[in-house]
C-alpha cells in the first residue's frame, strides 16, 4: 500500500502506523492476564458444609473437589473419578505434599466422598482432610 505525496520530489510513503495495533494488543493482553486466574480458580462451584470446629486456614496439599452431582476435579481440573488415583500418584511423585483436602458440596452423596477418600489413600496420601466452611458458634 503506497501513497504518492503531492510534493516536488514525488516520493512514495510506504510505512504503516502500527501504534494503534500495538495499543489494542497490549489492552487485550492485560485483560487476559487479569481474567485468567478468575476463570481457572474453580472448576465448579461447591457449597461447603458448615462446621464450628473447622480450621480457619486450609492446609497445603492436593485439593480434590466433588460437586453435588458427583463430578470430580483435581487441583482445579475436572477429571473422571477413575483417573483420580493416577493423577494423585503423579502429583505425589512430582513432590506434592501427601495431604489431600476434599472439598465436597454439602449435597454430595456420602458414597462418592468415601470413594474419593479411599482412592486418595490408595494413591499414597498420608493425611486426608475434609474442607468445611467455618461457622461461628458456641
Amino acid at each position: 500500500m503506497a501513497w504518492k505525496l503531492k510534493s516536488s520530489n514525488e516520493r512514495l510513503l510506504s510505512e504503516i502506523n502500527i501504534t494503534p495495533l500495538t495499543d489494542v494488543m497490549l489492552v487485550l493482553l492485560v485483560i487476559f492476564m487479569v481474567t485468567t486466574p478468575l476463570i481457572m480458580s474453580d472448576s465448579f462451584k461447591v457449597k461447603l458444609p458448615k462446621a464450628v470446629s473447622s480450621d480457619a486456614e486450609p492446609g497445603r496439599g492436593a485439593i480434590v473437589t466433588v460437586s453435588e452431582r458427583g463430578e470430580v476435579a483435581f487441583n482445579g481440573k475436572i477429571i473422571p473419578l477413575n483417573a483420580l488415583e493416577e493423577a494423585l500418584r503423579t502429583g505425589f511423585q512430582q513432590g506434592m505434599d501427601r495431604t489431600v483436602i476434599v472439598r465436597a458440596d454439602g449435597g454430595t452423596r456420602h458414597s462418592v466422598v468415601v470413594k474419593v477418600l479411599d482412592i486418595s489413600r490408595l494413591a499414597g496420601a498420608q493425611k486426608l482432610s475434609i474442607a468445611a466452611e467455618h461457622e461461628k458458634g458456641r
